[in-house]
C-alpha cells in the first residue's frame, strides 16, 4: 500500500500540469535572468557503456545503485553481486536509500548514485556511499551537468531534469580526502575516488544549496573538474 501511494504522489507531482505551474514559479525566482551552457550529449558515452566498462576495466565484483526507476540502467549491468535499491521502482531492494544504508552491513566496489535528484538527499548518499565504498572502489553520480536554470529547478518543471545534484557534487570537490571529477558524458557523470584530493575545489561557503546558478554557469568546467571519457578510463588505470 505505501508503495502504491509512493507512485501516485510522484506521478501527480510530475504531472504535466504540475510542472507547468512550477516552471511559471522558477521562472519568476530566477530562470528569466539565468544564463545557459552551451552543451550537447550527443556522440558521448552513456551511462550503461561507463559503468560496465569501469566495471570490466577495474575487475569489479560488486555493484550498488542508488535510484533505479525503470531499471534503465540496473538490467544492463552484468557484475557478479549487484543491489539496486528503489522505495518505489526496479532494482531488487525496496526500500529508501536511507532505510537501506542504515541495515546495509556490505561494501562495495562500484556505487552508482541517481535517487532523488535533491541537494540534501543527494549529499547524504554520496557520505553514506562513501562508508560502504571498499578500497580502489569508485562512486558514480548521474545528473551533475545541467544545461539551463530549468533543468536544476527544485521542484521539477520538466520531464528532462537534473536537479540540483551538482551542488552537492560540488561541495564534496571541496573534501580534501576525496578526488572528484566530472565526465562531460549523459548529462554528467561525477567520479568520487577515495583519496588525496588532487584538484580541490577551494570555495568557502558554508550553505552549498544556496549556490548561485549564474556563477555555476561561467565557471562550470574549473567547478566541475571537467574530463572527457579517455581521461576518465586513464584515471582509472592508475588508480588503485
Amino acid at each position: 500500500m505505501i508503495n502504491y501511494l509512493n507512485k501516485k504522489v510522484e506521478r501527480l507531482l510530475i504531472s504535466r500540469n504540475f510542472k507547468k505551474l512550477y516552471y511559471v514559479y522558477h521562472y519568476f525566482t530566477g530562470g528569466f535572468k539565468a544564463k545557459k551552457i552551451n552543451i550537447s550529449f550527443e556522440n558521448k558515452k552513456n551511462r550503461t557503456e561507463i559503468v560496465q566498462n569501469i566495471i570490466n576495466l577495474k575487475n569489479f565484483n560488486s555493484y550498488l545503485e542508488i535510484g533505479t526507476f525503470k531499471d534503465e540502467l540496473f538490467n544492463f549491468v552484468n557484475c557478479k553481486t549487484k543491489i539496486g535499491v528503489d522505495p518505489a521502482y526496479g532494482g531488487n531492494v525496496r526500500k529508501t536509500s536511507d532505510q537501506f544504508f542504515k541495515e546495509n552491513k556490505k561494501t562495495f566496489d562500484l556505487i552508482f548514485i541517481d535517487g532523488l535528484h535533491h541537494y540534501k538527499q543527494v549529499k547524504k548518499d554520496i557520505i553514506n556511499s562513501l562508508k560502504v565504498l571498499n578500497d580502489g572502489g569508485v562512486i558514480l553520480m548521474h545528473d551533475c551537468m545541467p544545461k539551463d536554470y530549468y533543468y536544476q529547478a527544485v521542484p521539477r518543471c520538466q520531464f528532462e531534469w537534473n536537479g540540483d545534484t551538482w551542488k552537492a557534487f560540488l561541495e564534496i570537490r571541496t573534501n580534501e580526502n576525496v578526488d572528484v571529477y566530472c565526465c562531460y558524458a549523459d548529462q554528467g557523470i561525477g567520479v568520487i575516488l577515495k583519496r588525496k584530493n588532487k584538484n580541490r575545489l577551494d570555495i568557502n561557503l558554508k550553505d552549498f544549496s544556496k549556490f548561485n546558478f549564474n556563477d555555476y554557469v561561467e565557471n562550470y568546467k574549473k567547478y566541475l573538474n571537467l574530463i572527457e571519457y579517455d581521461d576518465l578510463i586513464n584515471i582509472l588505470k592508475n588508480y588503485a
